[in-house]
């Protein structure tokens, strides 16, 4: 801002020792405003208008510079005549240096926001749909409420640190408050329930079954921190490329000390196969079942496996084209003769014009089946089978795999893992190898299982038809 010519030096301002109780005692104008000038700090003036209120400013200019400018540094008395003097110090040396104050601080008014980078962010993503409906959720639930409005040059790393460490609270507090208002929901159902039998006289009002425990895993949000973390860290590293340049600086999420998480490293053992197949073939979901094999038997994501097209598969080559997986990447999975066996019994059933190998009804918004969490729930409890996620069908595979002398380089290409290291030795694999170790360990479980003899491919042909 320019300046009247009587800045720098203005002797019209009368001249102050700044201190707490002499700014106290300063008269208010009755019309317009006064300006005083410290006597000890060269460019610090305080501004007092005729509404009272006391203003402290930095004027000066930057050095080879003719534009004189006025910094504003607060409002007495929530900034003090030393924390005033502290930073006019720091300015004048800025602009001894050649910087202007006021130029940077406009700078920083149009820089983006960390809900722009957001935005930015989502929008050059190669996720899934789910995987940008979790960047969507995190952001929304844990980054925006702390950062969101906050300029990128003002995020620090002590506030990435004490956010984070803040966060897993936080995140308990959240699922309790969640499962206090559903509590109180069903509560409300039950009362209105009772209120309609009352007036009909239909027998007892009808308990609410509460669902099995069937994970003994105990949640601290400390997983869930960590996540959030690494989804800032990576909208800085995005915002700091250099064909972008939105971020110069260090990145204020790097080099924090991650809570310690424990790898989780369930799957099915050779006995527990044998009950978790006769649990599967007892399944009267028959989406659900053959879902849960081509997890099993594929290794893929259970998005992916719902997600599941016709136009996806060549069963003539026994391969599935995956065009996006969670990391961003198209995968080609090796497919065993059980699972062609699988899909071709689907697509001799399958419904006229649906383009996906596992339908669902038409309340469905995507079109295919969801979480199948009931029918998972129905599945161990026949087996017996306690602390198995869906995901865990995943790990089995790679876990037999290994059992089976198969490499790491294999594992990793058959399960699609992204590793910086490996990354350009999977790209030259074939899928022949890959599909071996496969069919090794598949053929391992249903042995194990006692479901094959050795070299035999078993029809996984289902032996009920009803749906739900």
């Amino acid at each position: 801002m320019l300046l009247p010519q009587c800045y720098p030096g203005n002797n019209m301002a009368e001249k102050l020792d700044f201190t707490i109780r002499a700014i106290e005692a300063l008269p208010t104008p009755v019309e317009g405003r006064k300006e005083y000038k410290d006597v000890r700090v060269p460019g610090l003036y305080l501004r007092v208008t005729n509404r009272g209120v006391k203003t402290f400013s930095c004027v000066g200019r930057a050095k080879g510079s003719s534009k004189v400018e006025r910094v504003t540094l607060g409002k007495f008395p929530s900034v003090k005549p030393e924390q005033a003097r502290t930073r006019a110090v720091e300015i004048a040396g800025q602009q001894a240096s050649g910087v202007s104050p006021a130029s940077s601080a406009r700078e920083r008014r149009g820089e983006m926001t960390v809900n722009d980078l957001y935005v930015e962010y989502l929008k050059h993503s190669k996720l899934s749909v789910r995987g940008c409906k979790s960047l969507e959720l995190t952001h929304r639930l844990y980054i925006a409420p702390y950062f969101g409005n906050r300029r990128l040059s003002e995020v620090t790393g002590r506030d990435v640190a004490k956010w984070h460490q803040s966060l897993p609270e936080l995140i308990l507090r959240r699922r309790k408050e969640e499962a206090d208002a559903r509590e109180l929901l069903q509560q409300e159902e039950r009362k209105e329930i009772a209120a309609r039998q009352a007036i009909r006289r239909r027998g007892p009002l009808p308990t609410l079954k509460k669902p099995a425990k069937l994970s003994t895993v105990t949640f601290t949000g400390q997983v869930t921190a960590n996540r959030a973390m690494e989804q800032l860290r990576a909208m800085f590293n995005f915002a700091a490329k250099p064909v972008r340049a939105y971020f110069v600086g260090t990145n204020p999420a790097t080099g924090h000390t991650r809570f310690v998480q424990k790898s989780r490293e369930r799957f099915l053992l050779p006995q527990e196969l044998a009950p978790f197949f006769q649990a599967l073939e007892e399944e009267p979901n028959q989406a659900a079942r053959d879902a849960f094999l081509t997890k099993l038997l594929t290794g893929v994501r259970r998005a992916n496996v719902h997600a599941m097209r016709w136009d996806e598969l060549d069963l003539e080559n026994a391969e599935w084209h995956i065009p996006l997986t969670k990391n961003g990447t198209p995968q080609t999975v090796a497919l065993v003769p059980e699972v062609v066996f699988l899909l071709r019994e689907r697509e001799r059933n399958a419904q006229k014009g649906c383009p996906f190998v596992f339908p669902a009804g038409r309340k469905s918004k995507t079109g295919h089946i969801g979480s199948l969490t009931k029918a998972w729930a129905r599945v161990l409890k026949r087996s017996g089978l306690r602390n198995i996620r869906q995901h865990d069908l995943r790990r089995t595979l790679g876990s037999w795999q290994a059992r089976t002398g198969a490499s790491l380089v294999l594992i990793g290409k058959s399960l699609n893992h992204k590793h910086p290291a490996s990354t350009a030795v999977y790209a030259r694999l074939d899928t022949d190898p890959v599909r071996d170790s496969i069919g090794r360990a598949t053929s391992a479980m249903f042995e194990a299982a006692g479901l094959k003899a050795p070299a035999e491919v078993i029809p996984l042909h289902p032996q009920t038809t009803a749906t739900r």
